[in-house]
């Protein structure tokens, strides 16, 4: 039986229904809707595989720890997502198996730096990356422009021409495009090239979504509001960065830093390890230790976590609190194990 797409939500945010047999996926589900998922699973007597997410999303809260045991299946984001909720970390060009059917994993940074793009038998469901006639915003804390178009141009717009668009968003009504259409069609992309793609992406000057603080950093952390104050856009974006490469230079030279990892304890002495010498206090412990990190408040804090959200989020906590010289590790643990600087397991 072929794999079949299906819309759950009939509005302006996406969940598709993936099907091959009574073997499903879900793909972007809103938090709010996980008891009608469930009773569409239920009445239709499908065994969900594995929860899809195409990016960390800003407009709507993700599944949390109680989502996921409801729908009792693994999440599966790119490897870069930085969320300590996903069960399995995919790759771009991975395969994923449903029922007898394939689906292909294509990385599409740009809107996020963990979006993808899931391409299925005569179809791609483009998340935030390509919509329709148009393409999602790139000024998100992560942004990139100039990757979201090589992301679309060299990989997503190379798909056979009658290959379905089902993107994660779509705002005036419509339901679904072709690769073809857009790829002649879409204004963001008529006759621009990538320079002037970026330039047009820094200008839009897109009013942030409703509720982003919350958003956000909650789908980012796993934690909900009520267990983090969560800084606003605002104060995240004055959170000054330090490479891997930098930050590793620094503490080879002898450099009087603090490594201040805010991961969770199985995430410290998982996959990724820990930088050597760096305190552990994970992100919703970081306010109840404020006063005791007071000691070291005159020295330069530099803030780790699996890719460089978190940690952003801890800085701003932690410039809120009177801490001055507070460094985020760009890219996290992920680019320090990538620029392959010392590692404890």
């Amino acid at each position: 039986m072929p794999l079949r797409v299906e819309e759950l939500n009939g509005g302006d945010c996406r969940t598709y229904l993936l099907t091959e047999g009574n073997a499903a996926a879900l793909v972007d589900p809103l938090r709010e809707r996980i008891e009608a998922y469930r009773q569409l699973l239920g009445t239709r007597h499908l065994r969900l595989e594995f929860v899809l997410e195409t990016h960390t999303h800003a407009d709507h809260l993700m599944l949390n720890r109680v989502g996921k045991t409801l729908l009792g299946a693994p999440v599966l984001m790119h490897r870069e997502s930085p969320s300590p909720l996903v069960d399995r970390y995919v790759a771009d060009e991975e395969v994923l198996a449903l029922g007898d059917e394939r689906i292909e994993v294509i990385h599409t940074p740009g809107h996020t730096p963990d979006s993808v793009a899931y391409r299925v038998p005569g179809a791609v469901l483009t998340g935030d990356s390509l919509m329709i006639g148009a393409t999602g915003r790139t000024d998100f804390p992560g942004g990139d422009a100039g990757k979201q178009y090589d992301a679309i141009v060299d990989h997503l717009f190379t798909l056979p021409e009658e290959t379905v668009v089902w993107p994660a968003h779509d705002y005036r009504g419509h339901t679904s495009s072709s690769i073809g259409e857009e790829r002649r069609s879409n204004p963001r992309f008529q006759g621009k090239s990538r320079e002037e793609y970026v330039a047009l992406m820094g200008g839009l000057g897109l009013p942030f979504p409703h509720k982003i603080e919350m958003s956000l950093q909650v789908n980012q952390s796993g934690f909900e509001a009520d267990e983090v104050s969560f800084p606003s856009v605002t104060e995240l974006l004055v959170v000054d960065e330090i490479t891997a490469e930098a930050a590793g230079a620094r503490l080879a030279s002898g450099a009087d830093l603090v490594i201040l990892d805010v991961r969770e304890p199985e995430e410290f002495v998982g996959e990724l390890g820990h930088i050597p010498g760096a305190l552990l206090v994970p992100l919703d412990a970081l306010e109840r230790r404020l006063p005791r990190l007071s000691r070291h408040a005159g020295r330069e804090i530099v803030v780790v976590c699996r890719a460089g959200a978190r940690s952003a989020t801890a800085g701003a906590i932690l410039r809120r609190a009177g801490f001055e010289r507070v460094w985020n590790l760009a890219g996290g643990m992920l680019a320090w194990s990538a620029a392959k600087l010392p590692i404890y397991r």
